[in-house]
Formats: C-alpha cells, structure tokens, sequence
C-alpha cells in the first residue's frame, strides 16, 4: 500500500507534535517532514513534493494562504488539508468551497474523515485534479495580503519586508525584485503584487515595472515617456512612467 507521504506546516511544536501523533495511529499516512513558518514550507513542499500536506492558516510572517500563493506556478500542488483555529465565518467558506479543513484541537474522528478523504482523491486522478482546482481558487480569491515577500535567489529562500525593495520589473518572463544591494526573483504576478502592495504605496509606472514610491528620491520630466523616476539606491536607478500612467502618478502625487 503506498503511504500518503504527507508534511506538517505549524508555528506551534506541540500543535506539530500532537498532529504527528495523532497520524502515527493511521497507516495510510507517512509523515516525511515539518516546517515551522511558511517560508521553510514553501522550500520543504519544493524539495520533498508531499502527496498531502497539513497547513496551518494563521502563521506569523507567510500565512497558510500566502504559503500557497508563493509556490511556483508550475509545481504540482499536493493535497491541501487546511488547519485552523478560525470559527463560524472561516469554516462557511471552506466548506462552501469543499476545501478540506480541519479546525483546532483537532479532533481524532474528523482528522480520520480529512486522511480518508485525501485518500480517496489520491488514487482517482480526476477527483485529485477537480481537489487541486478548487483550493487554487479558494487561495486565489484570498485577498492578497503582501506583508513580506518571499524571494529567491540560487537555492536560498529569502522573505523581504515590502519596504526593502525598491522596485519589481519582468525580466524574460520573471518577476525580479531589487534591493539596495541586490536582485532577486520571485514567484509571484506584477498585477497581484500591485493590488497586494497598495498600502506600502507601490506604483504601476509602466506596463512591466511596480515602483516603491516610498523610495523614490527625485521626479524629472523625460522626453521618452512622461517622466523618470530617480531611485534612492546608491546606482540612482532611473526607471520611466509611461504616458498612460502619468494620470496616475499625477493624482498619487499632486503638484506634478
């Protein structure tokens, strides 16, 4: 019988260690790791591709809704067993989606229904595809909430506080941040970052680039588009505001 090779995400040791031993007891479950913050998830689900894993929503830094959203577009995503301490409001929407869920303290007899649940839908492809539609559309629905970023750079795993950056552009396909001192890339669209990063007063100047105002140390008239933006970092990085979004920045920015 092939296990579900499944992996526990949770800030808390001993809410990890009660859900290993509550698993212990059921041999359709093979528990191949744990992660204690949704950055280390986000590399243990990469490097281990879990068939199932138990995500806790409420984590400092990445949320369990985060963790998701800054997976690769392009990975397989396992079986997603939500845990929450959420009530009322929180558990209407995930049963309103048939997102699995389990709700804090975890229930021995519910955790049986989740894992018997999780492995139905392993062993019938379509089901499992229909499973995975469905929290890619739940998480997607999530209001973005960028209050760090989760950045790459070789094999290292990086999470940015919004303000460090000074600006996204697209670079043959990828999302690249820049930092001060570097330049990572991220797995992350420009539009939703630039919903998601709103409050930290991110500006769309162009079509392939968002600009931390916030970080802009000088605004000059420009010839080629409507105008440059002069950066704060020590290069003095000049990036350009098309046509179509001087309105914009002319109403962010009165007097201009």
């Amino acid at each position: 019988m092939n296990k579900l090779r499944s992996l526990v995400i949770d800030d808390e040791p001993n809410a990890r260690m009660r859900l290993r031993r509550l698993l212990s007891d059921d041999e359709r479950v093979e528990v191949i790791g744990e992660a204690k913050d949704g950055l280390e998830a986000v590399a243990e689900i990469q490097r281990l591709t879990p068939d199932l894993v138990f995500l806790d929503v409420q984590m400092p830094g990445l949320d369990g809704f985060e963790t998701l959203k800054a997976l690769p577009s392009e990975l397989t995503l396992p079986l997603i067993i939500f845990v929450t301490g959420f009530h009322e409001h929180a558990m209407a929407a995930f049963e309103a989606n048939a997102i699995a869920y389990l709700l804090k303290p975890i229930e021995p007899e519910r955790l049986r229904e989740m894992v018997e649940r999780a492995w139905r839908l392993q062993h019938f492809a379509e089901d499992r595809a229909q499973a995975t539609d469905q929290v890619h559309q739940f998480t997607a629905n999530v209001p973005p909430n960028f209050r760090q970023i989760v950045a790459r750079k070789l094999d290292r795993f990086l999470l940015l506080d919004p303000s460090e950056i000074l600006y996204f552009y697209m670079d043959h396909g990828i999302v690249r941040a820049r930092t001060s001192d570097d330049n990572v890339w991220v797995n992350y669209q420009l539009g939703d970052l630039e919903h998601g990063l709103r409050e930290f007063q991110f500006f769309r100047a162009h079509r392939a680039s968002l600009v931390n105002l916030r970080r802009v140390k000088e605004i000059r008239p420009n010839t080629r588009s409507a105008f440059l933006l002069i950066m704060d970092d020590t290069a003095k990085t000049q990036i350009e505001v098309s046509e179509r979004q001087a309105r914009a920045l002319r109403a962010i920015i009165p007097g201009l």
